[in-house]
């Protein structure tokens, strides 16, 4: 039972992570199996070899690089929304291994991909607003604050799981509570 909350909470970690970054999670999660920090399921094995591990860190490194050019940027959470909610469904339902099939997937695709869809949804406002309100001048630096959230968030959802899952609840909240203001929703501005 504690592996199975465990393995939730890592779950729903790395899907929010991949809100923020699309691969870095994927990467992490890679890695982590590779050196047997993490247990997969037995259908999510390919994670943890080397093809996977090299072709998902050239793809985090062309994604991190991508969002410091300027239309780019944009361009890219016009395909990277449904990527985020793909990913997040991957994550979730690679790491969920001691649960039924049924399960796995339904927890995967409404909370790892609604996680990850919501996170994702929050950041294209706030590069949005940063945009608008900077001309563009800031979205390096909100980029940057994507890549090591993402970072973080995967890398606690791999190692220290229950951190990850109260961290993501936060940013969470956060981000609502940011949306809500930034649409002129939330009491006073």
């Amino acid at each position: 039972m504690v592996d199975t909350v465990a393995s939730i909470f890592a779950g729903v970690g790395l899907a929010a992570a991949c809100g923020f970054r699309v691969f870095v999670p994927l990467l992490v999660l890679s890695v982590a199996a590779t050196l047997d920090v993490i247990p997969l399921a037995d259908d999510f094995a390919w994670l943890a070899t080397t093809p996977a591990l090299i072709g998902l860190a050239t793809a985090t490194v062309m994604e991190i690089a991508a969002y410091y050019v300027p239309w780019l940027d944009h361009a890219l959470d016009v395909i990277a929304t449904p990527a985020a909610v793909l990913a997040g469904v991957v994550t979730s339902a690679a790491v969920l291994s001691d649960v039924t099939p049924v399960l796995r997937w339904a927890l995967a695709i409404v909370g790892g991909g609604g996680v990850a869809g919501a996170v994702q949804g929050a950041t294209v406002l706030v590069r949005l607003k940063s945009g608008v309100a900077t001309a563009g001048v800031g979205n390096p630096l909100v980029s940057t604050g994507e890549t090591a959230s993402s970072t973080v968030t995967s890398v606690l959802a791999v190692v220290v799981p229950v951190i990850a899952f109260v961290l993501v609840v936060l940013t969470i909240v956060l981000l609502v509570w940011y949306a809500r203001r930034a649409l002129g929703r939330g009491g006073g501005t």
